[in-house]
């Protein structure tokens, strides 16, 4: 490395004469730490060399050719001023960087939007980050992904779980949108993730008939997890949501009054679930771990039971069920509550629904007062025709008679 004053002429004629793919550079002798870093390639770039913390580091001034050495030798002396003031220009860059990628914008939209406005979703909103989109485009600028890289993941993703296909597709516009507003795309440039087709999505119609339902109450008991099989039994007496019922407490289950309060719902409201006398047994079996607040303890110390979907894999297998879901469980207590001839209302207020529209779904299931009609006609019909042919017979054997 050598010390030289840089001069446009000298800067033009500059060769790398470093080894192999090692770091060379000319520093210049006019500004203490400004320098001109030469690639192998031969990319040329000003740099500035400095202590930040104890440790030397290395800042971007900018590209030859891109920027002047005038330009270069005026931006390194401010930077110089901020190194002075305590600032580290190398990181605030590189930070700078982060920002544009889309690994920024996932952290600004899970700090700035998802914890503050999704918490009932945040969950999914992190899984599709850090699984999906961080591996696929974490460093990435925002400004690079295309529609068509965005369509053929949704594409990918839906020949196997449509629906969660078009869930990944809208948090990824909902993102794209913000980025225009956070300053990581021009807001005049089309978003992405719009203008491609969703995949049709099918309301489920399925829960444990009747006939199913014995098999599974003996798999359920012979599941070794108390706390699993607890929950899976609460599922099915009471229809709590999946993550409600796992993040309940023993402080809010009142024996006497026969409750089980919710405080923080995907309703948005406080619950109060009716326990019935099922209900209840089950909760004075299962044993409390001491130090731990929750119904349902995890292995982690403290926590609650997470994830059951392997251990309710196994026991939908073995019950012979395969392609009924744990939220089937739930639709299952609604569907027979219809069966049952309750009202709507009623089956809105145990499912914990915010609208009626939601619970729309099981008014086919409940006795159908068009069908019951049409049944009593059709008994009627049928009966006169019965009748006629009755009567007939006679009319023909006192001919025969006669």
């Amino acid at each position: 490395m050598h010390a030289v004053k840089l001069t446009k002429t000298r800067i033009d004629q500059a060769k790398y004469e470093g080894k192999g793919r090692s770091f060379y550079a000319l520093w210049d002798t006019a500004i203490p730490g400004f320098g001109l870093r030469i690639h192998p390639s031969g990319r040329k770039n000003f740099i500035l060399k400095y202590r930040s913390d104890g440790r030397q580091r290395i800042a971007n001034v900018g590209v030859y050719g891109h920027i002047t050495l005038d330009e270069a030798r005026r931006m390194a002396k401010v930077m110089a001023a901020q190194i002075v003031e305590g600032r580290d220009p190398a990181a605030e860059k590189q930070k700078q960087s982060i920002k544009k990628t889309m690994e920024g914008l996932c952290e600004d939209y899970l700090e700035r939007h998802a914890k503050v406005h999704k918490q009932k979703s945040l969950r999914d909103d992190v899984r599709r980050i850090e699984k999906v989109f961080l591996p696929l485009w974490g460093h990435r600028t925002v400004r690079s992904i295309t529609r068509d890289e965005i369509s053929a993941l949704h594409q990918e993703i839906g020949e196997r779980a449509p629906y969660e296909a078009n869930r990944t597709l809208a948090q990824l516009s909902k993102m794209f949108e913000l980025a225009k507003t956070w300053g990581y795309l021009d807001e005049n440039l089309a978003n992405p993730a719009r203008r491609i087709q969703k995949f049709k999505e099918k309301k489920r119609d399925r829960w444990v008939t009747p006939e199913e339902l014995p098999k599974l109450a003996m798999k359920i008991d012979e599941e070794s997890n108390v706390y699993v099989r607890a929950a899976l039994w609460l599922y099915l007496l009471t229809g709590v949501r999946k993550s409600e019922l796992l993040a309940a407490k023993w402080e809010h289950v009142d024996f006497h009054r026969r409750e089980l309060y919710l405080p923080d719902t995907k309703a948005g409201r406080d619950y109060y679930v009716s326990l019935n006398a099922e209900a209840i047994a089950i909760l004075e079996d299962v044993p409390r771990l001491e130090g731990n607040p929750y119904i349902l303890p995890g292995k982690k110390e403290g926590h609650h039971l997470v994830n059951i979907s392997k251990p309710w894999g196994r026991v939908r297998k073995e019950a012979g069920i395969e392609d009924v879901r744990l939220h089937d469980l739930r639709r299952t207590v609604g569907s027979w509550l219809a069966q049952d001839g309750n009202s709507l209302p009623i089956i809105q207020k145990a499912l914990n629904h915010s609208t009626i529209t939601a619970t729309m779904v099981y008014a086919r299931m409940a006795e159908d007062p068009v069908r019951k009609a049409l049944d009593e006609h059709g008994k009627k019909v049928m009966t006169v025709i019965r009748r006629s042919k009755e009567g007939n017979v006679v009319r023909l054997e006192r001919a025969e008679d006669g």
